[in-house]
């Protein structure tokens, strides 16, 4: 009695590794990021997904949490422990091919554990374990800004360049003027001179003379 309990302990074993296996028997990943766990099964790659039965648990402190459920091909998303709702996704187009990737986005440090897939197909049954190690998120350094007490002073925002300089063009300014008037003042009288020689009619300039001292 006791041999044939061995022995189809033996037999169930064999058959357990010839059907499923797991693609890594550990992965680690960092707090808020993704991974992709993967398992391999045997299966009719002519043959339909709905021979495909799957159960996958995650074990945490032995307490298990449904990771994913397939049922004849089809995802039983109402089996799924709400911890793992909309985080997990699965490529229904490889299941033919006898591949489970699962994929897990948002991952938190208590997402680690041991992961365990038990699939069922027209070959038998069989299940792998593997486990995940998520680790605390690192802090990135910031990116250096200008150190304000390195000396020189910062310009300020309202104060321009011009405006160190703006007494010279004050000056500069006046004397542009001041060539401009004189200029039209020259200008003026060569118009009357001018009119003057064309026309005697034309009124003469008022001279005020200076009263000589006796």
């Amino acid at each position: 009695m006791i041999c044939s309990i061995l022995l189809l302990i033996t037999l169930t074993s064999c058959v357990s590794g010839s059907v499923v296996n797991v693609t890594q028997s550990s992965y680690q990943a960092e707090e808020n990021h993704n991974v992709t766990l993967e398992w391999t099964f045997k299966t009719r790659t002519d043959g339909s997904i709905k021979s495909i039965n799957i159960y996958c648990e995650m074990l945490n402190d032995l307490t298990p949490f449904i990771l994913f459920h397939l049922h004849e091909g089809v995802e039983v998303s109402e089996s799924q422990n709400k911890r793992f709702a909309g985080r997990v996704k699965f490529d229904k187009d490889v299941l033919r091919e006898g591949r489970l990737r699962l994929h897990m986005s948002r991952l938190r440090t208590d997402d680690s554990g041991v992961y365990v897939c038990d699939v069922l197909t027209v070959y038998g049954e069989g299940s792998r374990k593997c486990l995940l190690t998520v680790t605390a998120e690192r802090v990135r350094p910031k990116p250096e800004t200008p150190n304000s007490s390195s000396g020189g002073r910062d310009p300020s925002p309202t104060e321009s360049p011009s405006q160190a300089e703006s007494p010279g063009f004050i000056v500069l300014y006046c004397a542009v003027g001041l060539v401009v008037v004189v200029v039209g003042t020259l200008l003026g009288v060569r118009c009357y001179l001018r009119r003057k020689q064309q026309d005697p009619m034309v009124p003469s300039l008022p001279i005020e003379l200076e009263p000589m001292n006796p």
